[in-house]
């Protein structure tokens, strides 16, 4: 395929996938309708079919590419070795910040609306998405325990990243979802994170 040939679909591509992350993130997956993106995208169906074979490659492409943005973000996070305590509150911010970002908690409730009837869609999600997180959250973890900061040797590394995950997401996510005009504020945001800090940190962290 010549240069300029590709490049041209790659925009056509990046202008499909745009066009459908809005209308699946605005109508969920069953409403949306192939012609409503292909409208929205500007392009033919043709240049869209080649694009993406069907809708559900369409709607996965859409999760992965925003499950990628989302734990970019986390990746990029700079911590601080040797202050646990302000290592898993930057994270834990982090992670808050994305969890509840409209975008993600749009995402989240379509995936979970489908997930009975596309279950491989369900379980990408879970391994683009809080997956990922869990293990470079582990890996921060592993930092901390090889420099005796915390242990966690009774429940393991991969699980106790998965605890404080689920600490700090808990309510926070399940308030949002449940009441969709709801903005937490950053106090509210911080103490949520403060509460999982100070329960992980009673649990496993260094106590000499």
């Amino acid at each position: 395929m010549p240069a300029t040939a590709a490049v041209e679909r790659n925009d056509k591509e990046v202008a499909v996938l745009k066009a459908a992350t809005s209308v699946f993130l605005t109508h969920g997956f069953s409403a949306a309708t192939t012609d409503m993106i292909q409208r929205e995208a500007g392009v033919s169906k043709a240049t869209m079919y080649a694009c993406f074979p069907n809708k559900e490659a369409l709607f996965a492409a859409v999760m992965e590419h925003e499950c990628a943005s989302m734990t970019a973000t986390f990746r990029a996070m700079h911590t601080s070795p040797g202050n646990i305590a302000k290592t898993l509150t930057d994270l834990g911010m982090s992670y808050l910040d994305i969890v509840l970002s409209p975008t993600a908690l749009a995402l989240y409730r379509v995936v979970m609306a489908e997930a009975p009837r596309f279950p491989d869609l369900g379980r990408r999600f879970f391994l683009a998405g809080l997956k990922v997180v869990t293990s470079m959250l582990a890996e921060r973890l592993n930092v901390a325990a090889q420099a005796g900061e915390i242990n966690v040797q009774s429940v393991g590394i991969e699980a106790a990243a998965t605890l404080f995950l689920s600490m700090v997401r808990a309510q926070a996510q399940m308030e949002c979802l449940t009441h969709p005009e709801t903005r937490p504020s950053a106090a509210q945001k911080d103490h949520w994170v403060q509460i999982a800090v100070t329960t992980f940190l009673n649990a496993f962290g260094d106590r000499k």
